[in-house]
């Protein structure tokens, strides 16, 4: 096992699956954090307002997610759609996380155990 401080993300829409390696200090073996889930708009309202409701949910839920990965030296992130990109492109966009190494990829609605499994194997060799 490495002393890198990894991290790996499934991520849709509405839920993203965060494992990591470390603490605030340590590396150690992956574990499974508390999901991590995204407010929906509902309510009648405009096109404007709804797409404004929208991207500042969108920013409140990356930016919950990037909270759990402070310290992280690499970065996997696998889900459906390209949300994966929006977060990637957030992440390359903010200070703290903008030369993190980020490896992005593809997966149907995985469960936390599936997650934990895949993000394990991605950085086995590492």
């Amino acid at each position: 096992m490495t002393e890198k401080k990894l991290a790996g993300i499934w991520i849709d829409k509405q839920k993203a699956i965060v494992v990591k390696n470390h603490d605030a200090q340590n590396a150690f073996k992956f574990f499974v954090c508390n999901p991590v889930v995204a407010e929906v708009h509902h309510g009648l309202s405009t096109v404007s307002t709804t797409n404004h409701a929208d991207q500042t949910n969108r920013r409140k839920f990356f930016k919950e997610i990037d909270h759990l990965l402070e310290n992280t030296e690499e970065l996997y992130i696998t889900g459906p759609g390209q949300i994966q990109e929006e977060f990637r492109n957030y992440l390359h966009e903010t200070a703290q996380f903008k030369n993190l190494k980020i490896t992005l990829d593809t997966a149907q609605h995985l469960d936390e155990e599936q997650v934990l499994e895949t993000v394990k194997k991605h950085f086995e060799n590492r």
